[in-house]
C-alpha cells in the first residue's frame, strides 16, 4: 500500500502478490477451503496470484480502481483461509464531513479463496452504497445497500451504543440486521415438462427466497475482562445467502470461526469471555473463549436442526524491538450438530489454525 503523491489530486498504487504451498493433504483431508482440487481429488501443491489497484485522493475522499480487498457490510472479501478473496472494480470512500463516512462501489469480478483466476465466483455486477455516522462519541449507526445483478438486493443496518460507567466499566450494545430480497426474474431451479405436442420444455421455477436476519450483542467490560451475551435470529423463506457479494458479507454477532448460525428460521445464543493481559503486566497477550448454540432450524424434512460451536483463541503481539507488531494467533473450533443438520451442513468438525502476521513498513 503506497502513500499519495503531492498536489490537489494525490495518486498511489496498491499491489499484492499471494502464494500458498501445500505441506500435506491427501484425498481424505481435501475440502477445507485451502486449495483447488486436482483431477485425482487432491489439493493443488501451490497456488499464486498477483494484482493491483490505482488510487486517487482529493482532500479526504479516495477513489480506488482495480484488484482490491473490500470491507463493507454488503460487499466484503473473505480472508479466513490461506489466500483471501480479491474483488475487481471501483470503490469510493469519502470522509469530508466530520463523523460521516460515505461509500459507493461497483464490482464486476470476485475470485474465491481456492481458485486464483479473475472471476472464479461468477460475479456479473454488484453496486453498493453506504453511510456510517457517529451521532455522539458513544452512539453510531450505519445504513448500506447492494444490488447484485440478476440475483438480489440486500439492505443492512447497524446501531452501536456504548455506555461508560467509569474508567474501568462500560456496557456496549451492538445491533445488526440484513434484509435480502430476490429479484423477480431470479430463477431458482428448472423443471422438465412435455406439452401436448410432445415438445420438451424447461421452464424456470421462481421461488421466494427473501430473508431477514438480525443479531443483538451486549458486552460488559470490567477492567481486563469482557463478558458478552448475544442473540441472533433468521426469518423468511430461506437462510441468509452470501457468496457472490463476498464470503465476509455477514457482519453478525454469531458469525464465528466455522458456522454463521444463519440457516432457515435458526435462533442462536452466544456467551463469550475476553481477557486482556496488559493489565496483568503482559501487554500484547489476550485470550478469548465463546460458546454458541443454535436450534429451530427448518431442514425441510420435518425434523428440527440443531448445532453448537465452541471457540478458543490466544493471541500475542510483540510490543517493541525489531519484531514489533509481529503477532501469533492460535484459533480452535469444535463444531457439532444433530444428524439432520449434519446431512445439510457437513460432518462434525475439529478445526485448529495458527496465524502468524508480520506487517512490514518499507517507506
Amino acid at each position: 500500500e503506497s502513500g499519495f503523491t503531492q498536489g490537489t489530486v494525490g495518486v498511489g498504487v496498491d499491489a499484492h502478490s499471494l502464494s500458498s504451498i501445500k505441506l500435506d493433504s491427501g484425498r481424505g483431508r481435501y475440502g477445507t477451503g485451502q486449495f483447488d482440487q486436482t483431477s485425482d481429488g487432491r489439493g493443488d501443491d501451490t497456488q499464486s496470484e498477483v494484482g493491483g489497484a490505482v488510487k486517487f485522493r482529493i482532500s479526504d475522499t479516495v477513489l480506488k480502481y482495480g484488484n482490491q480487498f473490500v470491507e463493507s457490510p454488503v460487499f466484503s472479501t473473505d480472508d479466513s483461509r490461506i489466500l483471501p478473496e480479491v474483488a475487481t472494480g471501483t470503490y469510493l470512500v469519502s470522509n469530508e464531513i466530520d463523523g460521516l463516512e460515505l461509500s459507493a462501489g461497483r464490482f464486476t469480478a470476485l475470485n474465491d479463496q481456492v481458485q486464483t483466476y479473475r472471476d472464479s465466483l461468477g460475479l456479473k455486477e454488484i453496486n453498493i452504497v453506504g453511510a456510517n455516522y457517529s451521532f455522539t462519541d458513544n452512539f453510531s449507526g450505519g445504513l448500506h445497500a447492494s444490488d447484485a445483478d440478476d440475483l438480489y438486493r440486500k439492505y443492512y443496518g447497524n446501531l452501536n451504543y456504548n455506555m461508560p460507567f467509569s474508567d474501568e466499566q462500560a456496557l456496549n450494545l451492538d445491533f445488526n440486521i440484513y434484509k435480502t430480497k430476490y429479484d423477480k426474474g431470479y430463477v431458482e431451479s428448472y423443471t422438465t415438462e412435455t406439452d401436448d405436442d410432445g415438445n420438451v420444455t424447461t421452464p424456470g421455477v421462481r421461488e421466494s427466497r427473501d430473508n431477514t436476519i438480525w443479531s443483538l450483542a451486549a458486552a460488559y467490560s470490567l477492567g481486563a475482562h469482557t463478558f458478552t451475551l448475544a442473540h441472533q435470529r433468521a426469518t423468511g423463506d430461506d437462510g441468509y445467502r452470501y457468496g457472490e457479494d463476498g464470503g465476509g458479507t455477514i457482519w453478525l454477532a454469531n458469525s464465528v470461526q466455522y458456522s454463521d448460525f444463519d440457516r432457515k428460521d435458526e435462533r442462536s445464543w452466544q456467551v463469550r469471555y475476553d481477557l486482556n493481559m496488559a493489565q496483568y503486566g503482559v501487554p500484547g497477550l489476550s485470550f478469548m473463549t465463546r460458546y454458541i448454540y443454535g436450534d429451530n432450524i427448518d431442514t425441510g424434512v420435518g425434523e428440527e436442526g440443531k448445532e453448537h460451536e465452541f471457540n478458543f483463541e490466544t493471541k500475542y503481539v510483540v510490543q517493541e524491538g525489531a519484531a514489533k507488531d509481529l503477532s501469533f494467533r492460535l484459533r480452535s473450533s469444535i463444531w457439532r450438530a444433530n444428524s439432520v443438520q449434519n446431512d445439510e451442513y457437513g460432518a462434525d468438525l475439529n478445526d485448529f489454525r495458527l496465524i502468524i502476521d508480520y506487517p512490514l513498513s518499507v517507506l
